[in-house]
């Protein structure tokens, strides 16, 4: 299927059947912050990749509740230590595979206070990848293209129901650094959660 073609209105409601997917237009605030799955290459340092295994925990564990509606992990010291050797370019940005599932996502990194050998995620990521707590995940730094265009389907018809769907996911993007097609999302409105799936970018 060729690119979709990028619409002149932030969003375009499809037509068929409920609920409707979304195609968005990222805003320039988001564009700069934004990078979106597809043809990636290693963001590889002077010094070589960056790669490590850590033990996944949900954000939930730890004061950092903020941290559930993005797309940033908490990784420990050493991290920052190993990354700030090999000279790795920011934004940091990361592949991240279930060694269990094989199943692998994106993200990019909030701070580096983990304890050795833990890595914090939000809890949707954890069930992108089939996680279960404790799980060992696979880290890896990349570069991904600079993002212009996402398609998002709403997993369930009530976020349609919100007055300004507009607003509201254009303040969520500016949460993540990230997005990978074919991953759910979780974004909070009034103090609910909405899940909205990436189609294509």
């Amino acid at each position: 299927a060729s690119r979709p073609h990028l619409v002149r209105q932030r969003f375009l409601c499809a037509r068929a059947g409920p609920p409707p997917s979304w195609q968005l237009a990222l805003p320039p605030i988001c564009i700069k912050r934004a990078a979106m799955f597809g043809m990636f290459r290693p963001g590889f340092g002077p010094g070589g990749p960056f790669e490590a295994h850590y033990r996944a925990m949900p954000v939930a564990f730890i004061d950092k509740q903020s941290a559930e509606f993005g797309d940033k992990v908490i990784l420990p010291p050493s991290a920052l230590d190993r990354l700030a050797q090999l000279h790795i370019e920011y934004p940091m940005l990361f592949k991240v595979e279930s060694t269990s599932s094989g199943r692998s996502t994106h993200c990019g990194v909030l701070e580096f206070v983990a304890e050795e050998g833990v890595v914090y995620m939000p809890h949707w990521m954890m069930q992108n990848l089939l996680l279960q707590v404790g799980d060992m995940v696979k880290f890896r730094n990349l570069s991904l293209p600079k993002g212009t265009y996402v398609k998002l389907q709403p997993v369930t018809s009530d976020f349609m129901d919100i007055s300004n769907p507009k607003a509201v996911l254009e303040r969520t993007l500016r949460s993540y650094t990230c997005l990978t097609v074919g991953d759910c999302f979780v974004v909070n409105y009034n103090d609910r959660n909405y899940e909205l799936e990436v189609r294509e970018a």
